[in-house]
């Protein structure tokens, strides 16, 4: 049931690619405080959005599955602000942050 719901999938999805994503930028900018900071940012929020869908999963209520999926919204929007704040700064390439954003 769970691998069948298209939000699953794509927060999932999503996910896998923000945790690709930092992997590359560690290795990129090997002891930047500052894009280390930033990356380790998306990286909580980016895997939060399909943490948060899971778990909604097994809401106890409507309410309570309501509230997990704007959990999920906010880590969403939380991790564009940092997709964004490393594409202003440079240290992602515009190819890098449309292939991420997209």
């Amino acid at each position: 049931m769970f691998e069948n719901n298209i939000i699953h999938k794509l927060s999932k999805t999503f996910a896998v690619r923000v945790v690709k994503l930092c992997s590359h930028l560690k290795k990129t900018y090997q002891f930047d405080y500052i894009v280390e900071t930033m990356a380790k940012q998306m990286l909580r929020s980016g895997t939060s959005i399909g943490a948060n869908v899971r778990e909604s999963k097994a809401a106890q209520s409507t309410a309570d599955f309501i509230s997990k999926m704007k959990i999920a919204l906010k880590e969403g929007d939380e991790c564009i602000y940092w997709l964004e704040l490393l594409h202003d700064t440079g240290y992602l390439n515009e190819t890098e942050f449309t292939s991420i954003y997209r």
